[in-house]
């Protein structure tokens, strides 16, 4: 029992700042109805969101539209079942891609842009072109670092992008995928760099920059980190725990400050 005696201080009001669960309030011994009904339909957005179709060739020509050349491929995980039951398979490309990436790797290339579908096909549709469409100015400024090859991958994992990587002679990966849906955001886009890509690269032989949604990371935001991490990463021929994200300190000062959507 709180002592009267005792200034009161204002509640502060967590909600304001944060998409989490916080200050949901109670009702007896469990939370109130609303807070239940809010939990569930996010529940459902997520499962909804993991098992959501994936539309390659909606995305192939979408990305077409900004001028780029694309190929399909997918992974050995036959069906979405077999996906989210052998995350191995989702790392290893089916021999039929394979022999198409062997015949499209003309030359080598410095970067390759792998688009999966990943634990969120949603996340992909709803902003997988819009940061592509801002990400290709920045990396066209300076030295121009042109994307040799533009892949969309179904049934992917992030690894999946070392092997494709591999096979086109690319000197850096970029993977952008759908990221494990949550409460909060079942939409949110990921984007992997590893440098020379090949398989049996590690975690720590990558960079990440997550969270890219309506409300993470806007487009402007994520375009510059990824365009910074790929131009310091083939300078410096390293990625992962040995290249540590300094864009921040050569951001503009007010980039990034509208959300995705």
């Amino acid at each position: 029992m709180s002592d009267p005696a005792l200034p009161r201080r204002p509640t502060l009001d967590l909600r304001a700042f944060t998409p989490a669960r916080v200050a949901l309030g109670r009702s007896g011994a469990s939370v109130p109805t609303k807070a239940l009904l809010d939990f569930t339909l996010d529940h459902a957005r997520a499962r909804d969101a993991v098992h959501a179709a994936f539309d390659a060739p909606r995305l192939a020509a979408d990305l077409g539209a900004l001028g780029l050349a694309v190929t399909e491929v997918r992974s050995q995980a036959v069906d979405r079942k077999d996906y989210l039951r052998r995350p191995d398979l989702g790392r290893r490309l089916d021999p039929g891609s394979a022999e198409v990436l062997a015949r499209a790797a003309s030359a080598p290339c410095r970067l390759a842009l792998v688009i999966g579908d990943g634990l969120s096909a949603a996340a992909v549709h709803a902003h997988a072109v819009g940061l592509v469409g801002r990400l290709l100015p920045l990396l066209a400024e300076g030295d121009d670092v042109a994307v040799g090859h533009v892949v969309v991958a179904s049934g992917a994992r992030v690894a999946l992008g070392d092997e494709i990587g591999a096979i086109l002679g690319a000197r850096m990966a970029l993977m952008l995928i759908g990221e494990r849906p949550g409460l909060s955001a079942p939409d949110s886009l990921g984007a992997y760099l590893t440098f020379a890509p090949k398989p049996g690269r590690t975690d720590a032989e990558r960079n990440c920059v997550s969270n890219i949604h309506h409300a993470g990371l806007s487009y402007d935001e994520a375009a510059f980190k990824i365009a910074w991490l790929v131009r310091e990463g083939l300078a410096r021929q390293v990625t992962g725990v040995a290249l540590k994200d300094e864009s921040a300190d050569r951001a503009p000062r007010r980039i990034g400050t509208s959300s995705p959507g």
